[in-house]
């Protein structure tokens, strides 16, 4: 019988609990006098990671699942509010192990990838912060229930934030402006909420740093996002290239599609619709998908085909849109029993075929990976899992005309389209942070122009129109890294550079192309950022030059 998502079962843990294992690892460490035990008591540290891990996974994932059901948010709480010991007796034994004596026979073991990363945890964590952790988490679990309890009415019906969304995309330009108003008049309401939860995490933030000696809130997190081989700087290079190559390239994509949309002045509201036809919709629904999805990964080899029908047949996926149910998409994983969970709110727009092979991209890399020897190898830092998400995205292309039929190509169009103009608005996103964090005690009305100062460099075509909230700065606050994973977002754009490299490649070598990405897969996180794009034949984003190649191909592509 296959594993289903009923076998996953965790035993809660205590502080007391973990505590107490991991005095008995020290112990274990300490009278270990062969390389032979000092591996096997890292064996058991990792076990224990492992366990943690899947219980943490499993809360959270119940929690987003139902945000109103009393138990689940009584077990996030309770989570949160012991994570950071947990976190504190994590830091020390990887402390231990950074300082040991016998620290070369551990690289030798496991590479110097796993060291960078608990130097990262090192820097980024001190018990003196606890107390701020558990008040971040509840905050972030505010601004959660916050957003999935958003209540839009349109059309006469209420509509949440995941399924009003489809509505943007409709034929009918007044359809697009009405959901808009709708959509950011929630917004507009909430901004009181909106402002106070994003200052007050601000200034945690900024607090935190400066307790573990921190300028300010922007070194260190880079250190929690574990960003090892790479600094700000190189950040900031890449922010200039997209600036000098892309910008110029998505002015042109507006302009041609104000042209076919036959309108003078290009909207908001008029952004992710390409022509007067409106985006093609998967042809049928989520049960049709799933059918349909299986042919696809079958089609894309045994590894893809085997690996899905596992998820399926285990319901390891939660797609549909439903009331309290948080918007988004992600894939978390079990690790004690080897298997990744996808969870979306389909919403009937072409969306859904995009988040589907996304957050599949991230479950399949995983799952080929889950038998590296270290938790820290499961998954790459987050840059490097966008690869495997955002390049499944363009690797799919061949069978998309099983979800859309003669639309397929209409789809290619779009979905390469808006995936160049991703970018500046991803790095945007980012930019935008860095100001905020280099001044912690901005007003709402200072971050809010903080936007319009970043939008008006990255995104200059965009026109709000009457549209609420969003005419004053404030459409950042739909942006839910921005409030829960700080620093995030710049992943996707740089992984977005190299999934762009891997659809050049598969324009010529198809088979050649799809074996570099499964071996990349199997590679987990065994290497950092730079060194996984490099070895999957891809061009680092901090490079001078690494959007030419791919600006060049898209032009030709779309035929600007």
């Amino acid at each position: 019988m296959p594993l289903t998502i009923d076998d996953i079962r965790v035993t809660t843990p205590t502080v007391a609990s973990v505590t107490q294992e991991y005095a008995a690892l020290h112990t274990a460490l300490d009278k270990a006098t062969t390389a032979e035990a000092r591996m096997a008591a890292v064996k058991a540290w990792d076990d224990l990671r492992r366990r943690l891990e899947t219980w943490n996974s499993l809360v959270d994932l119940r929690f987003n699942q139902d945000t109103g059901n009393a138990e689940f948010k009584k077990a996030r709480e309770f989570k949160d509010g012991i994570s950071p010991k947990l976190t504190d007796l994590e830091v020390t034994f990887k402390r231990k192990l950074l300082n040991a004596s016998y620290r070369p026979e551990l690289e030798k073991r496991f590479g110097p990838q796993a060291f960078a990363l608990w130097e990262a945890d090192v820097m980024s964590f001190d018990p003196a912060i606890e107390g701020s952790l558990v008040a971040e988490s509840k905050l972030q679990a505010e601004f959660g229930e916050l957003a999935a309890g958003a209540v839009i009415e349109f059309g006469g019906e209420k509509h949440n934030l995941s399924s009003i969304v489809k509505f943007r995309e409709d034929a009918d330009r007044n359809v697009r402006h009405g959901a808009e108003m709708a959509r950011w008049k929630w917004f507009a309401d909430n901004r009181p909420a909106l402002d106070r939860i994003y200052g007050d995490l601000v200034k945690l933030r900024h607090s935190m740093a400066q307790t573990l000696k921190f300028k300010d809130y922007i070194g260190l997190g880079y250190k929690r996002m574990k960003r090892v081989d790479y600094t700000q700087q190189d950040v900031e290079r890449f922010r200039a290239e997209v600036r000098e190559h892309l910008v110029p390239l998505c002015v042109e994509l507006r302009k041609r599609q104000a042209a076919a949309l036959g309108v003078d002045r290009l909207m908001f509201w008029d952004d992710q619709v390409q022509d007067k036809l409106g985006n093609p919709a998967p042809h049928g629904d989520h049960d049709w998908m799933v059918e349909r999805a299986k042919e696809m990964f079958d089609g894309m080899g045994k590894d893809l085909g085997d690996f899905f029908r596992l998820m399926v047949d285990g319901r390891l996926t939660d797609l549909k849109n439903r009331d309290r149910k948080s918007p988004g998409g992600f894939c978390t994983s079990f690790p004690t029993y080897g298997v990744p969970f996808i969870y979306a709110n389909f919403n009937g727009t072409k969306h859904d075929v995009e988040v589907f092979t996304h957050e599949m991209g991230h479950a399949y890399q995983g799952y080929r990976s889950r038998n590296q020897p270290l938790t820290d190898y499961l998954w790459p830092t987050y840059e490097s899992c966008e690869i495997h998400s955002m390049g499944l995205e363009f690797l799919s292309w061949p069978h998309m005309e099983k979800f859309f039929e003669k639309d397929a190509d209409r789809f290619r169009r779009i979905h390469l389209t808006q995936g160049l103009l991703f970018i500046p608005y991803g790095v945007a996103v980012d930019h935008f942070q860095h100001l905020v964090y280099a001044k912690p005690d901005a007003t709402p009305a200072e971050r809010h122009a903080m936007w319009q100062e970043v939008e008006r460099m990255y995104l200059p075509w965009r026109d709000y129109g009457d549209l609420p909230h969003v005419r004053e700065g404030g459409f950042w606050q739909s942006q839910r890294h921005i409030y829960l994973s700080p620093f995030y977002y710049i992943d996707y754009t740089l992984a977005q550079t190299c999934a762009l490299q891997l659809w050049v490649r598969s324009q010529k070598d198809p088979a050649g192309t799809l074996a570099a990405y499964n071996a990349l897969c199997c590679r987990g996180g065994e290497a950092p950022f730079q060194q996984l794009a490099k070895g999957a034949g891809l061009v680092s984003p901090f490079q001078a030059g690494c959007l030419r190649d791919v600006v060049a191909t898209a032009r030709k592509s779309l035929g600007v």
